[in-house]
């Protein structure tokens, strides 16, 4: 049987995100990111295109290092302002019924215990359809903010992560076995002391001495999503991730990447294909071929590819602005985003094919066709490379999406490539057909679930 493409919509609580500057064309809404009815809006708009799920992308600093300065950004509102994505769910949950939630949280500025509270009751109340997309950050003025001289080292932040992750696995996994809440009213009992256990946990990093202070929620520990494609963030996905997202840009890359992303897997013991592999993409489409490439040319009229490169400068951390148009760019080896770093040290860059690249705004591989052309294009990209589905970006909100799920989903759908229809149960059971709730017994995180608590079943979580 042909594999089914996963799809999860690309967004972030900003105005800016990947393809930047569009949020100048007259019907995009992305402006209205500050109210409620937005978000809401916009999930009932996945639903209804059967989307996996909304991965909400998130930044903590800010783009300086273009011209040394936040005039682009501020001006282009290159992720700035943005919001915090973790409580835009509540609501778009509460609208929702399949929809899941990949939400982007940077862990080294956030208190491990509590934030397995936040996510505890995140996944309480979407009944189970949440997932982190663990970052460790790499921008210097995320670290100044937050009162630090600079942020850590790439690979000690990796080390962090690895001990971080040893503490949320202690408190969603082991704090609480399944049966402790017994909600018996005529003992006036509601969770037995016996099965609630003290975390202990005295590391590098962390030294954390208490409870978990919530009841095991439907999936526990939520979907682990993780984007590092460095050897270091190669070795910490193998270990740790069950969703990673990678960025390519032709297909023997890509079918590379993937191979090194399944092998990682594979040397840390666990089922190198249970992981999903999505890559980011943009698409331009229209009921015919010739509409789409006036629509594309139209969005490239709004686009700003200064602000593309300006995002671009910060990931890897250096200051394109300094450079004439046809002078090489040299990479340095820095401390921002290795895979970013290590594109301008293979290939001949300079500012003016740096901002041929990033005509759109952003620098993803971008689909323009008719519904059916599209259509083949997404499933030569799965085949052809071994990816599992894609993080659709936005151009102008919510036209894109809108287009995508009227013409594309109805011509995936008649191949065979994708759903008709959401399966029951958590985000976890529906991205992996899994019969429980729960992380898969070869992943590291199982092994710090409580002797107490009863093997998983399908049904547990319904109970």
């Amino acid at each position: 049987m042909a594999k089914q493409i996963l799809l999860n919509a690309f967004n972030m609580n900003c105005i800016g995100h990947i393809n930047h500057g569009l949020w100048t064309h007259p019907r995009d809404t992305s402006t209205e990111y500050k109210t409620l009815r937005y978000w809401t809006d916009l999930a009932r708009l996945l639903e209804r295109g059967l989307f996996d799920g909304l991965f909400i992308a998130d930044i903590v600093g800010t783009y300086d290092v273009y011209g040394k300065s936040l005039d682009v950004p501020l001006r282009e509102a290159i992720q700035v302002p943005v919001n915090d994505p973790l409580l835009l769910v509540s609501a778009m949950a509460g609208a929702t019924r399949h929809l899941g939630f990949g939400l982007t949280a940077n862990l080294t500025y956030e208190a491990p215990y509590l934030f397995a509270r936040r996510l505890s009751t995140l996944d309480h109340l979407s009944d189970g359809r949440i997932g982190w997309n663990i970052v460790t950050g790499y921008l210097d003025s995320a670290a100044r903010a937050m009162g630090l001289a600079q942020q850590p080292e790439h690979d000690r932040r990796y080390d962090q992560a690895d001990e971080y992750l040893q503490v949320l696995y202690k408190l969603l996994e082991g704090s609480w076995d399944q049966d402790a809440v017994v909600n018996d009213r005529q003992r006036r009992v509601y969770a037995e002391p016996g099965k609630v256990h003290k975390v202990r946990h005295q590391g590098e990093f962390y030294t954390v001495e208490g409870y978990h202070l919530c009841e095991p929620s439907p999936q526990r520990t939520p979907v682990l999503f993780q984007a590092g494609s460095s050897a270091r963030g190669l070795a910490f996905a193998g270990n740790h991730a069950e969703c990673v997202f990678i960025s390519g840009q032709d297909k023997p890359a890509t079918r590379a990447q993937v191979d090194k992303v399944r092998a990682a897997a594979r040397a840390a013991g666990r089922d190198p294909h249970a992981l999903k592999v999505f890559m980011g993409i943009t698409v331009v489409v229209a009921a015919t071929e010739q509409q789409a490439q006036a629509k594309h040319a139209e969005y490239l009229r709004y686009a700003s590819a200064e602000a593309g490169v300006a995002h671009f400068a910060a990931s890897t951390g250096i200051d394109f602005a300094a450079y004439e148009l046809d002078e090489p760019i040299g990479a340095n080896q820095g401390n921002a985003i290795q895979s970013a770093t290590r594109q301008l040290q293979e290939n001949p860059w300079t500012r003016r094919r740096l901002l041929e690249q990033h005509a759109l705004g952003g620098r993803y591989v971008t689909l323009v066709g008719a519904p059916e052309q599209v259509a083949e294009q997404l499933i030569a990209w799965i085949d052809e490379t071994g990816l599992d589905g894609f993080n659709l970006t936005r151009t102008v909100t919510p036209e894109s999406y809108e287009d995508f799920i009227d013409l594309v989903i109805p011509q995936l759908q008649q191949r065979g490539r994708y759903k008709t229809a959401y399966c029951e149960g958590t985000l976890r059971e529906k991205l992996f057909a899994s019969d429980h709730p729960y992380l898969p017994a070869d992943h590291p995180g199982a092994g710090y679930r409580t002797t107490h608590t009863p093997a998983p079943t399908g049904a547990l979580h319904h109970a």
